[in-house]
């Protein structure tokens, strides 16, 4: 090992893709017990001594450690992150453009390695190919945590997407460098804020509320939050654009599709250029807040009085394109309820699974950003539910239509599998499928939903799919994994899925997983005392 070079650690919480029944053969094993040093260097591998490199994570249950150098190389692109001091996002689309360029250049350049790198046995080639795409993605997130906007947003996407073929250190970096486009965002000053509001006020912000805090609440790719009170009294929180991030959706989106080539590398048989369509479009109606406020409304209006789910109300005559202002909420946030006895987390985790699938079944709507910033648990044991601006309407009943998957694979109906996964456009073509391997491969899994009982989860629990599946794995089940495809209109859900199963790990929750998602996918019967005070409210509404 280096001398120069010190472990240090990274506290970040275990990271996963797609959940359930939806998670691609290959992309995980089961976490090592131990793992040696290795760096990155120029965009490849630096491998000491000949051996197999793994990336430096101690176990599945401890916080990864990372050997990084005393003083950074611009040469060692892992070691790369976004300078925290940095306080405006790219500007300009050249220099965007330039950014995800390289990154597209790069790309291209490691898997042409793949074509004539023929040393070694076919699992070192494997693995030497993972490497490329490690190294690729470092120096994709490395571009991206400077950027903001629409392309933070998409990468911030595309990290509930699993990429096959990895070892599972391998996939657990590349989760944890996505997962940051989530949660590592640096703010920007209060002076180009404060323009963007009296710009869509018409006046400064101090002549039309009674007070404001110049240091956000909360930031992210598309913009900031600040606590306010308004002129009658009113706590209020004010979400504030980025400046220029509406104006560089278009470009931002034209700059993505530069990796069109290599995002069909990372993802087989995935039908790219629809997929990017519809991110596109959800992430340019996200930056106009006028129809995240119509949303939001919607929400607030369907949820209201509700046992425990809330959503604040939203400020209509303060909301503009690029300023969107509701109540305030106090509450505590994630980091908060992880250290809550189980009762409360357990409650808390299936309040949260009941919001979004709620929303996607009753409303016909897919929130695409179930991330743990947007919740918050109040004193009234309510857990509040924030940011509406990822939002896809899904054709009518969609999710009843994934009910029928849910129910082959529980009823072992392999005819039935293959049969509702083609009708929803996850099985292209009129090709053969083999059913026994796809049915074995979708329980597999979707272990946690199959228990029949109370199941509590874990942190490693993430990894458990992808250790099941090396046991199961053949040419035959992975040629077949490799030809599904994600229709553009589930690509929300299997985010909100990913990302919720993600959420209940951290949590260490614990419910009858299975009956729970078939009471809120498939119409079953009301689950525990949430399902039935939910059943309640919704006859009192007249529904059912």
């Amino acid at each position: 090992m280096d001398p120069e070079a010190k472990a240090v650690n990274l506290d970040l919480p275990p990271g996963a893709g797609l959940a359930g029944p939806w998670q691609e053969l290959g992309a995980q094993h089961a976490a090592p017990e131990t793992a040696s040093a290795i760096r990155i260097v120029g965009g490849e591998l630096d491998q000491r001594d000949g051996h197999k490199p793994e990336y430096a994570l101690t176990s599945s249950l401890a916080a990864p450690r990372w050997v990084m150098p005393e003083r950074h190389s611009d040469r060692c692109q892992t070691c790369l992150v976004a300078d925290r001091r940095q306080r405006s996002p790219t500007r300009g689309r050249g220099a965007r453009t330039l950014r995800l360029g390289r990154v597209a250049a790069g790309g291209a350049v490691r898997w042409a390695s793949d074509r004539v790198d023929g040393r070694g046995s076919e699992e070192v080639q494997r693995r030497r190919r993972g490497d490329r795409l490690v190294a690729t993605i470092d120096s994709l997130v490395d571009q991206l945590q400077t950027m903001r906007g629409a392309a933070m947003k998409a990468g911030q996407v595309l990290s509930t997407v699993e990429f096959p073929g990895l070892d599972a250190d391998q996939s657990a970096h590349l989760q944890e460098r996505l997962a940051s486009l989530r949660d590592n965002v640096p703010a920007v000053d209060w002076k180009q804020m404060r323009k963007v509001i009296a710009e869509e006020w018409g006046e400064d912000p101090e002549r039309v509320l009674a007070s404001i805090d110049s240091e956000p609440a909360a930031a992210a790719s598309i913009g900031q939050v600040y606590r306010a009170r308004t002129a009658d009294g009113r706590e209020v929180a004010v979400k504030v654009q980025y400046p220029g991030v509406g104006e560089a959706v278009e470009s931002d989106m034209r700059n993505v599709r530069m990796l069109a080539p290599l995002l069909r590398r990372l993802m087989p048989g995935l039908d790219v250029k629809p997929v990017l369509v519809e991110l596109g479009e959800r992430i340019s109606a996200e930056c106009d807040y006028e129809l995240e406020a119509s949303s939001h409304r919607r929400l607030a209006r369907f949820w209201r009085g509700h046992p425990f789910i809330a959503v604040p109300a939203v400020d209509t005559t303060l909301s503009r394109r690029r300023v969107l202002v509701s109540d305030w909420v106090d509450g505590i946030d994630f980091a908060e309820v992880v250290r809550q006895p189980d009762p409360v987390r357990d409650r808390y985790s299936e309040i949260v699974y009941r919001f979004y699938y709620g929303v996607a079944r009753e409303l016909d709507l897919a929130l695409g950003d179930p991330h743990p910033g947007n919740y918050l648990l109040c004193d009234d044991g309510r857990v509040a539910f924030l940011d509406f601006g990822m939002v896809r309407q899904l054709p009518r009943g969609y999710l009843l239509r994934e009910a029928d998957i849910f129910a082959a694979i529980r009823n072992h109906d392999e005819h039935a599998l293959v049969e509702s996964m083609r009708a929803l456009g996850y099985l292209r073509g009129n090709g053969d499928w083999n059913g026994t391997l796809l049915l074995d491969h979708m329980r597999a899994m979707s272990w946690w939903l199959q228990e029949g009982e109370q199941l509590r989860l874990a942190p490693e629990d993430a990894w458990r799919g992808g250790a099941s599946l090396r046991e199961q794995r053949n040419a035959e089940l992975m040629q077949q994994l490799r030809r599904m495809d994600l229709p553009p209109e589930a690509l929300l859900l299997r985010r909100m899925e990913g990302l919720l199963f993600q959420v209940a790990t951290s949590l260490h929750a614990c419910a009858d997983w299975g009956g729970l998602l078939r009471e809120l996918i498939e119409g079953g019967e009301p689950l525990g005392p949430l399902g039935g005070e939910h059943a309640a409210w919704l006859a009192g509404r007249g529904r059912s």
